[in-house]
């Protein structure tokens, strides 16, 4: 059989999966995704990410690669380099990592040793699972101490944080989070770890859209090691990469002799080996191809706009939900996130109102509130967020009217009555602002 006869639509080819397909851009299309993880790719990044480069292996950096016939993933993964570095203002861009999580561990690899001790935020306060988690490869590779919120306020304590460090002298001290709807200081990250001679970390997976767009603070140039998502705020393909300063940083690191020293002094040169051959073979060049796209997308000042409306929707958002009765965390939000504490309602709600929005086609995800006194998979939270409400091209005005459901099915969640006159509403909201044609 010649490759002549595979060689056909995917209608034509598996009208399983291709009708599986269509059932998600219904989804899409019909319902308000408000999971601040997702966001819609470009017809652009997707046409890229379903390209011929998928096809080529190419196993190590541009012109020093292992197979021949790459000179063209040899410039595509040049661009996306060129454009990150450019777009977030590093100073070393590795475009390879497959996905959040893998940049994480490939991080880590880079400049510790298993055993080595590192600062992380909690997950049931905001973090993530690789930042320490003991269920987590991260957990068990390195000794994590884990820093949380204040009680009172449930924001960041930056004080306890450097008292944490002093105590523990870690190696790296990780920042950035994956439920907290505060503006992080990343600055205040750094100083940390520069008083005790630890690495200072970054994962802003979550906002790293807003980076680029200006609607946050960004850890850049100070931050040792930058790592980031490209989908999530940042709307490209599900990939990742790790930004890092281009400097003898571990030469700075106390405790290290003269031979340490020397054989450490390229922090740039030991990511591109944690990454390959450290931990991965071929790179996608097809979806880092995508990432170029996404890039040089997220540079337009449409983007800036973009980003900057998350925020005022993400805001407008909170507001409702307050003048609704809800409680939120940290009482409101600086970013594309809520977290809605549905403590007041019950212990554990956040799984049947979270279930409960599905079916009236508002997809957020049940999430931990600080100090939670239930389970992460029947949590006392709801998060949510903006980005996709907003790429739809909905403003203040819709948020109102999407936050009054969310009160109401945050009350009734077993009225099924509110529940389908909700889903009404949100198809005709949905149908104002289509997403897919």
């Amino acid at each position: 059989m010649s490759f002549k006869e595979f060689n056909s639509s995917l209608a034509e080819t598996d009208s399983e999966v291709a009708v599986i397909i269509e059932h998600e851009k219904k989804r899409l299309n019909d319902g308000l995704v408000m999971i601040p993880s997702e966001s819609m790719t470009s017809t652009a990044v997707m046409e890229a990410t379903g390209s011929v480069l998928t096809s080529k292996y190419a196993e190590g950096y541009p012109h020093k690669r292992y197979y021949t016939g790459a000179e063209n993933v040899d410039d595509v993964e040049t661009l996306a380099i060129e454009r990150a570095k450019s777009l977030f203002g590093a100073e070393h861009v590795n475009v390879q990592p497959h996905s959040g999580s893998n940049a994480n561990l490939q991080a880590y690899n880079a400049v510790l040793r298993p055993g080595d001790k590192v600062l992380g935020l909690r997950l049931d306060q905001g973090g993530h699972l690789t930042h320490g988690h003991a269920v987590n490869l991260s957990g068990k590779l390195y000794e994590f101490h884990q820093y949380g919120v204040d009680a009172r306020t449930q924001l960041l304590d930056y004080d306890a944080v450097l008292k944490l460090a002093r105590e523990v002298k870690p190696k790296l001290i990780v920042s950035g989070a994956t439920a907290y709807p505060r503006t992080i200081d990343f600055q205040a990250f750094h100083e940390i770890a520069q008083e005790v001679g630890a690495y200072s970390m970054a994962d802003i997976a979550h906002i790293a859209g807003l980076i680029a767009g200006g609607a946050h603070p960004s850890p850049l140039p100070f931050t040792d090691i930058v790592t980031t998502t490209t989908h999530k705020t940042l709307c490209g393909p599900r990939s990742a990469i790790i930004m890092c300063r281009n400097e003898d940083r571990l030469a700075q690191v106390e405790g290290l002799d003269e031979k340490q020293a020397k054989a450490a002094k390229n922090l740039a040169g030991k990511i591109d080996k944690s990454v390959f051959p450290g931990s991965q073979g071929g790179p996608l060049e097809h979806v880092i191809a995508a990432k170029a796209v996404c890039f040089k997308q997220a540079a337009t000042p449409e983007f800036k706009e973009f980003a900057h409306q998350i925020v005022k929707n993400s805001r407008a958002l909170a507001d409702e939900l307050l003048a609704g009765g809800l409680t939120l965390v940290t009482g409101g939000t600086d970013n594309h996130l809520l977290l809605i504490d549905l403590t007041p309602f019950g212990v554990g709600k956040g799984f049947e109102v979270s279930e409960a929005l599905a079916r009236a086609g508002i997809y957020t995800n049940r999430n931990t509130v600080p100090f939670d006194q239930s389970t992460p998979f029947k949590p006392s939270g709801v998060r949510l967020g903006t980005p996709v409400l907003t790429q739809r091209g909905m403003k203040e005005g819709e948020m109102a009217a999407v936050g009054k459901w969310i009160c109401a099915i945050a009350r009734q969640p077993s009225d099924e009555a509110l529940v389908e006159r909700t889903r009404g509403g949100v198809a005709e909201l949905c149908g104002r602002f289509p997403l897919y044609a």
